[in-house]
């Protein structure tokens, strides 16, 4: 019998995808998170971000006993609904309708790509790896083109 403790992040993406099961439009996980489950092993990932519907986004906060908060929409981020979770192992941010900003204009954060990762017997839905260097540009942060940087050796990997 293995007594080391479970990893934390797996026993989140596991407690989120029982709770997913609930929603009726399609959620993703993105960010650090994602790009670890995309390949990028050395990535430390401090919480899973979600992005899903506003009223799926919701419904996801409630179901892990989390807590909405009210977004001033004052940083490079927004999102009509924005959600911590502090209840699981690694935290867990909800966001619906998320947006980035650029200059004075703001735009939609949208993902059209959903590749199932298996993680330990479930299913973990995330963008392509294509997709999330687009959204790391998208961002534009020097964390996040450093990012974009690293997944791009992922694609150029030989199989």
């Amino acid at each position: 019998m293995n007594d080391a403790p479970p990893d934390p992040l797996v026993a989140t993406l596991h407690i989120l995808a029982e709770a997913a099961r609930e929603l009726e439009d399609p959620w993703w996980v993105f960010g650090g998170a994602a790009m670890r489950l995309a390949g990028l092993d050395d990535l430390y990932v401090p919480d899973v971000d979600v992005m899903a519907s506003p009223r799926d986004a919701q419904r996801l906060i409630e179901a892990l006993h989390g807590r909405a908060v009210t977004d001033p929409g004052e940083g490079l981020f927004r999102s009509r609904i924005f959600g911590q979770i502090l209840t699981t192992p690694v935290p867990i941010d909800v966001m619906g309708q998320m947006e980035v900003r650029s200059g004075a204009d703001w735009s939609p954060v949208v993902f059209e790509t959903r590749w199932p990762v298996e993680v330990q017997g479930v299913v973990i839905p995330i963008p392509t790896i294509a997709e999330q260097i687009a959204v790391c540009r998208q961002f534009g942060r020097s964390k996040d083109l450093q990012r974009a940087e690293k997944l791009e050796t992922l694609i150029r990997q030989p199989s």
